[in-house]
């Protein structure tokens, strides 16, 4: 059974709200509309693929230090910011902080809802990636220490007489973790094993710099 996609839009102009939630209708969408951000901070969200169509302007938080808030907070939700207000420094604020799409108001319905698909594309894409990355880590907390330090040095290169001699015990027990390893992660092929090992280890974190804008609800 498919999940029901969540598309929620905030808009502080209630005939905006109207005209969008009879446009997700009309093609057989639901949305929830909102008047400010604090009224969508508010409701349960079901974990379901989703979209966020997010006014620029609004009254208390705006749209664009709404969408640096809910990164701050880890809060994954593809963005389509609409505004009647744009200029070049908002959208390239907006799509560098990750937004699907920046439409001017008035905009075309189809352009809404070509934005609005590819967001929840994208969405459904990464809820995999993640429940496939969840299920990878599980294999992984199945190994005991030793299992983990020969499979990271065997995914770095090392070979099984090169890893014992690292480890000062005999190349059969190395050969012993290692099928251990491969059968426990359920890798096929080293090749496999070493892009698991490469999807379990963070990437380097970028340097932070100053955030523009300021939430105050936390």
């Amino acid at each position: 059974m498919s999940e029901l996609p969540a598309i929620y839009v905030v808009d502080d102009d209630a005939s905006v709200r109207e005209a969008l939630s009879n446009l997700f209708e009309s093609v057989g969408l639901r949305a929830a509309v909102f008047d400010s951000t604090e009224a969508f901070l508010e409701v349960a969200r079901p974990d379901v693929p989703s979209c966020l169509v997010l006014d620029v302007r609004l009254p208390g938080v705006g749209g664009l230090e709404f969408q640096e808030h809910l990164h701050r907070r880890r809060v994954r939700i593809p963005i389509v910011f609409i505004t009647a207000h744009g200029d070049i420094p908002m959208t390239a604020r907006a799509i560098k902080g990750g937004a699907i799409e920046f439409l001017a108001k008035p905009f075309q319905k189809d352009d809404l809802l070509a934005a609005v698909y590819q967001a929840l594309d994208r969405d459904r894409a990464l809820r995999i990636e993640e429940r496939a990355l969840a299920a990878l880590r599980a294999r992984f907390e199945t190994l005991t220490l030793r299992e983990r330090e020969v499979m990271q040095l065997v995914a770095g290169g090392m070979a099984n007489k090169e890893v014992a001699a690292r480890l000062g015990v005999a190349e059969i027990t190395i050969k012993v973790h290692r099928g251990q390893v491969m059968r426990k992660m359920n890798a096929g092929s080293l090749a496999e094993l070493v892009r698991m090992v490469d999807r379990l280890t963070p990437a380097p974190r970028p340097a932070s710099g100053p955030t523009r804008g300021t939430y105050t609800k936390e």
